[in-house]
């Protein structure tokens, strides 16, 4: 078990106040890590974060910076660096979706999503791997997405965004991989969260075609994403760098069923 055992490790993860975000940091956590959050839209839902993962026994703490700017984030990696310590492991899990067909989305929109779900990881991990490299070693895991390999309408600038998000893990790989440093990416699936509470209710369109479509025939709980998150940032992925785990209960293996079919 050494070889998933995060004691004495540093993650930060961004947009981690809530969801995914705050599931990962805990499987980290439970991990042995000492965890840093992140969020940029409320000091209170980010101490509220903080309190739930110290209420589990486990060394947290938050930083409220924005991602896409990048004199908050040199800053607050300085900070972090300084008062918690070397950042070992950086899950770039903060993002936003907009859904707006495309022909009526503003370039406002489109250039705030692309921002937040894609320069904001290139903004964000450069500070960060220039300490690791000087260290020897690190960890990267960006927040892929179904999206960033299947279409869906009203999402354009999120699948651009996380298509986009593929290859730059991909390409970060190929330029710090001689620096003992892996970068891979964690595709979700369909998740059962806050946001998707509304449409997961039995006999709406969207909840039965997700539970159709994914041959697990469920909505994923975001502690399905803890084994993943553990498993990238811990030594037993020393050699795995620039791939995706997708993380979405088989729904990219099949062309899925008919509905009358067994």
């Amino acid at each position: 078990m050494s070889l998933f055992d995060l004691s004495g490790k540093v993650a930060l993860v961004t947009g981690a106040t809530h969801g995914l975000g705050l599931a990962m940091a805990e499987g980290l956590a439970a991990a042995g890590a000492t965890i840093v959050i992140n969020g940029r839209s409320s000091q209170d839902k980010l101490d509220n974060a903080v309190a739930n993962l110290r209420s589990l026994g486990y060394n947290a703490s938050g930083y409220l910076f924005d991602v896409t700017d990048e004199a908050e984030v040199d800053k607050a990696v300085n900070t972090i660096e300084s008062e918690v310590g070397p950042i070992d492991i950086l899950v770039n899990n903060a993002g936003l979706i907009k859904r707006i067909p495309m022909l009526e989305m503003s370039l406002t929109d489109w250039n705030e999503v692309i921002s937040t779900d894609l320069t904001g990881v290139f903004v964000m991990t450069k500070p960060v791997v220039r300490r690791m490299i000087d260290r020897g070693h690190g960890k990267v895991i960006n927040i892929c997405s179904m999206m960033s390999e299947l279409g869906r309408s009203t999402v354009g600038a999120y699948a651009a965004a996380k298509g986009g998000l593929k290859m730059l893990t991909r390409n970060m790989a190929t330029e710090w991989a001689k620096h003992n440093i892996q970068v891979n990416g964690i595709g979700p699936g369909y998740f059962a969260t806050e946001q998707t509470a509304p449409i997961r209710v039995d006999g709406h369109p969207f909840n039965n075609f997700i539970i159709e479509r994914t041959p697990a025939g469920r909505w994923g709980d975001p502690e399905d994403l803890q084994g993943a998150a553990v498993f990238l940032s811990a030594s037993a992925s020393d050699f795995v760098n620039g791939q995706i785990l997708y993380v979405d209960g088989g729904l990219l293996a099949t062309i899925g069923r008919p509905s009358n079919e067994v």
